[in-house]
């Protein structure tokens, strides 16, 4: 039954970091117009994204922002195309700061607040890292082999890119330091914060 129990509130918290990561990006971006009518974005959507993958683990922070960003991006004339790269990208993003933060650094076990705000810092890092590194180059394929983007179009977008998704990354790893390590000790204390599987 307690299993049970920490399933649903993993899931209504996965809704709540998803709804998020939806509105953050959806109303809180500077969007930044491309050639060809495209565009690519300043935003902290990404933050709740791993911001979920410390507080819930890997899959369910990922999960929170490939939904939350995928939704947005289908509500969304000009990114409604890029929604599946979206999905994935965002559950990377999740997977791989689950697997620094709850398999590698087990901060879930640790009372110790200086090793907790160094790994989740680390964790944040990697994730959002990836994203910088993934986002243009699977953006700029995507574009090019799926769309049918010219490459002329195709480099300038993933230029831009690059950029844009590298001011989001720090922006966001900072972000997401101050939240985890301000909500955590909370969390902690009222019992919402829920254990995560060495295998998260």
């Amino acid at each position: 039954m307690e299993r049970r129990n920490q399933t649903v509130m993993k899931l209504a918290q996965t809704a709540l970091l998803a709804a998020l990561c939806y509105v953050t990006f959806t109303f809180l971006q500077i969007k930044i117009p491309m050639p060809e009518g495209d565009a690519t974005s300043l935003h902290i959507g990404n933050a709740f994204c791993v911001l979920g993958a410390l507080l819930l683990g890997g899959w369910y922070g990922g999960l929170a922002g490939a939904i939350g960003m995928t939704i947005a991006d289908i509500m969304d004339p000009i990114y409604i195309t890029g929604a599946p790269k979206t999905f994935i990208l965002k559950l990377c993003i999740g997977l791989i700061v689950g697997l620094v933060a709850h398999k590698v650094a087990r901060i879930n076990e640790s009372s110790d607040k200086k090793y907790v705000l160094k790994w989740s810092v680390i964790a944040s890092a990697a994730g959002l890292g990836f994203n910088v590194v993934a986002d243009p180059v699977v953006g700029y394929f995507y574009k090019q082999y799926i769309l049918g983007q010219p490459q002329q179009m195709a480099e300038v977008l993933a230029k831009w890119s690059t950029a844009t998704t590298f001011v989001n990354a720090v922006v966001s790893t900072i972000l997401v330091a101050f939240l985890y390590n301000a909500v955590r000790p909370i969390l902690l204390r009222s019992g919402l914060l829920i254990k995560i599987k060495k295998t998260a």
